[in-house]
Formats: C-alpha cells, sequence, structure tokens
C-alpha cells in the first residue's frame, strides 16, 4: 500500500488547481496499477509513504509539521503551480541537515517505476553525491548595500544567509527595512485611477514609485521585497516595480530571497546584465530540458511583453514576456555560502501555460548531469537566468 500526504499553499487551491492534481495523480494510479491512499502526516503504516508538494508557499506547512515525518522523505511534485520549486527548498532543508530523500518528478511512468522499486527494496533509494560547486574563495569583490524589505517570506526554509557571512566573504552590506516603511509612502501616493484590460495599473504604478522610492532613500543597489503580504496590505503585488528597479540597473528579487539578490548582484558584477529570477518549474531527465517561470523580469531581457495578472493571486500587474531563443546560463548561491549551481543552455521555447507564472521558458541544458545536480543537490528554489555562456566567469570569481 501507498500511502500519500499533502501540502498545499491556500492561494493555490481552487477548481483548476484540484482538476491539475487528480489528472497527475490518477496517471501514476493508471501506471502503478493500484491507488494511492490519502492519510495524516505521521502515519507511516505502509509499504511507502510519500509527500506530496502539491505548490509553491508549501515549505512553511512542511516545516511546521516536520516532526511528524519520517526518514526516507519522498517527495511526489507535479511540476505545476510552483511544486517543483517548493520541493527544491524542501529538498535543500534536507541535505543540510544530512537527511535521507529523493524528489519523485516527471512522467507519470516515470514515477510509477520509481515508486516499484522502491516499495520493493526500500533501502534503494539512492542518494547520488553529484559533484556541486564549492565556494572557496575567502574573500569575493561583491560589495553593494542591499534592503531585505519585510524579512524573507516564510517558505524560503533554506535561503536565508547569516548577514555578518554575507559581510565577510562577498564584503556586501544588508540592512532590514520594515515593510511598513514601503506600505506608509504607497498610501501617501496619489491615487491615479487606471484600469486597462481589467489589470490595475494605477496601484501597480503607486507600488512602481515606492520601491524605487525607498531604494533611492536608503541608497541602496537594490533589494529583497516580501512582496506577497503586499496582497492583502495594499491589494496589489511587486511585479511591475521590481521589473522596473532591475531595468534600470539596480536590483530586485521577490519573495524577500536573499540568495535570489546576491546571485542576481555576482551576475551584475561579472557581466553588467541583468537577471531573471525564475522558479524551477517542470523539468524532463529524458530530454534534458528545464522550465523555469516567474512574474516578474527585467524588460530590457525581453523581444516582447504584454500584462497579466499575478499568478498565484489574480491580482495586480505580472509581465509576461518573451526571451530571445539564445543561450543562457542558469546559477545560484547557497545560503550557506558554500556551493552554488551553474549551468549552461539555449532557451528552446517560451511558453504560455496556465498553471505557472507568467513569464515562461523552456531551456536546454547542456550536460545531462545537470539535472541530476539539481534535484539532488539543489542550492534553494529560486535559479538566476541571464544571456550568453557564463559559467568560466561564475567559477573564477567564487572558485580559488
Amino acid at each position: 500500500m501507498v500511502k500519500v500526504s499533502t501540502f498545499i499553499s491556500m492561494l493555490h487551491d481552487n477548481a483548476e488547481f484540484q482538476k491539475r492534481n487528480s489528472a497527475f495523480l490518477s496517471a501514476i494510479e493508471k501506471e502503478l496499477g493500484q491507488s494511492l491512499v490519502f492519510t495524516d502526516i505521521e502515519d507511516y503504516e505502509a509499504d511507502l509513504k510519500l509527500i506530496f508538494v502539491c505548490s509553491g508557499g508549501s515549505e512553511g506547512f512542511f516545516l511546521s509539521d516536520f516532526d511528524k515525518l519520517q526518514a526516507p522523505y519522498l517527495i511526489l511534485t507535479s511540476g505545476s503551480d510552483n511544486s517543483l520549486a517548493a520541493s527544491l527548498e524542501i529538498m535543500t532543508y534536507l541535505n543540510a541537515r544530512n537527511l535521507k530523500g529523493e524528489i519523485l518528478h516527471g512522467s507519470a511512468k516515470y514515477i510509477a517505476k520509481r515508486i516499484k522499486e522502491l516499495m520493493a527494496i526500500p533501502e534503494k533509494l539512492d542518494v547520488v553525491a553529484h559533484d556541486v560547486h564549492r565556494i572557496t574563495k575567502t574573500s569575493i569583490d561583491l560589495g553593494g548595500k542591499y534592503g531585505i524589505v519585510g524579512k524573507p517570506s516564510d517558505w524560503l526554509i533554506a535561503s536565508v544567509p547569516e548577514y555578518e557571512k554575507v559581510k565577510n566573504l562577498l564584503g556586501t552590506e544588508l540592512v532590514d527595512i520594515g515593510l511598513e516603511e514601503l506600505v506608509s509612502d504607497y498610501e501617501k501616493q496619489p491615487n491615479e485611477a487606471l484600469v486597462k484590460d481589467g489589470l490595475d495599473f494605477g496601484s501597480a504604478d503607486k507600488m512602481v514609485r515606492s520601491v524605487v522610492e525607498l531604494n533611492d532613500v536608503h541608497e541602496l543597489d537594490g533589494i529583497a521585497l516580501r512582496c506577497f503580504d503586499l496582497l492583502d496590505r495594499v491589494h496589489t503585488t511587486g511585479c511591475l516595480a521590481l521589473a522596473t528597479l532591475n531595468s534600470a540597473g539596480m536590483i530586485g528579487s521577490c519573495e524577500g530571497d536573499i540568495m535570489s539578490l546576491l546571485s542576481m548582484a555576482v551576475v551584475r558584477k561579472i557581466t553588467d546584465q541583468p537577471s531573471f529570477q525564475a522558479n524551477p518549474s517542470r523539468l524532463d531527465p529524458d530530454a534534458n530540458t528545464l522550465v523555469l517561470a516567474h512574474c516578474t523580469i527585467p524588460f530590457d531581457m525581453l523581444r516582447s511583453f504584454s500584462y497579466d495578472t499575478h499568478f498565484e493571486s489574480g491580482i495586480g500587474v505580472a509581465v509576461k514576456g518573451e526571451l530571445q531563443e539564445t543561450d543562457v546560463t542558469i546559477f545560484r548561491m547557497s545560503s550557506d555560502l558554500k556551493s552554488y549551481y551553474v549551468a549552461e543552455g539555449r532557451i528552446v521555447q517560451n511558453l504560455s501555460d496556465r498553471d505557472l507564472c507568467r513569464t515562461q521558458i523552456k531551456v536546454e541544458l547542456d550536460d545531462c548531469h545537470n539535472i541530476a545536480e539539481l534535484l539532488s543537490s539543489p542550492c534553494g528554489n529560486h535559479h538566476i537566468v541571464f544571456y550568453g555562456r557564463h559559467r568560466k566567469e561564475i567559477m573564477e570569481f567564487l572558485s580559488c
């Protein structure tokens, strides 16, 4: 008997979401030849127990119920609704504690095959030690001063570095700024009712002005914004504001993700380019492809763009952009500042799936080991995409 417990963010829980998950699980059951039994988190009376991470934002729920779970941690993910990105954050958390786990992701056929293998021989949980890139320099000339506005989002359970380590290694100053300061400035901005195609550009433009002003007042090189809290506070998002900030030569990361901020700063330092903070959303080991998506991206990375609502909430103004189908580098540093992920590939397609964030790309990676490394030894959920082949430069900047 295979039992399943779920973790889900309430922002995703709707009829279409339930329909997608039902189809995903039914396909696995068909390949498996038996039903999956849903159960309480603490129930391990089964041949195999799976943890179904249904959506982004589930990481905090995983952490709050962590003491009810048992190793090995078998994380099932569909690849829609940012579930893979959440699973990568959880796996990063587990790896940091040397706990045994595996992400089950791919086609229904692959997942069912892997479940059967694990049921037959539970000890067959493969923890493959892939070579990870190590940060070996003791001093790195990154510099800069960045504001952490409202602290990192609760689901970033493996992405918050120690400020002192950041200062000592990178020479970078991180400054905490209360979200209230941003909200207060936003509420003082003049109201300009501007609705176009059903989108509230008036509120979005107010947030652009407030974010830029906050950055200027504190004399920052950029910010990490706890943007999801804005949904309830002012009923808009930071998507347009962060796109604008990044296009102006500053750096802005969403969800208060400090490691995305610092990774983007490395990219800017090395290449003087803007970069795209994105969720790894789906991957195909057979085709060696990775789909990445998010609701904000610098305008100067795009050959064309349109606007849509923020994916998870359906409000605000998000950026749906098309990128050049050309060579890219994918990069992220770990929160302990000991390792990093870097891979090269090529954008092969811009996508328009309704179950992912608005800007979406499919990247074909050069090396088949890149996906295996991503699943077994991730550095967190968001990864940074930028144009060109810069793997060698990243390695030279971070490693002796």
